[in-house]
């Protein structure tokens, strides 16, 4: 996958849209930390341009779990969501 791949470029624009979103989320919450780490493990595997599948969904879980109750960031959530959709199922071994 390169730069040119539209998943990986869909990828990179929800999760930066969703990362300011929530450095500019004034309340704070629990598990910040969690959704600020992985959002930062996404943006890195999208930067490099061939994300692993099995991380992504990772990511995508511990993120709605820290944020999911943040309705404020579900429109945000909802399209890293369907970005990392885009990537398809992992292959089952």
């Amino acid at each position: 996958m390169t730069d040119k791949d539209p998943r990986v470029v869909e990828l990179r624009s929800a999760v930066s849209r969703l990362r300011r979103e929530l450095a500019a989320h004034p309340a704070e919450f629990r598990d910040r930390d969690i959704a600020e780490e992985e959002l930062a493990a996404l943006a890195a595997m999208a930067a490099g341009g061939t994300p692993e599948i099995p991380r992504l969904r990772r990511s995508l879980l511990l993120i709605a779990g820290a944020i999911g109750s943040v309705s404020a960031l579900g429109q945000g959530l909802t399209q890293v969501r369907r970005a990392v959709d885009r990537f398809g199922e992992p292959p089952r071994a």
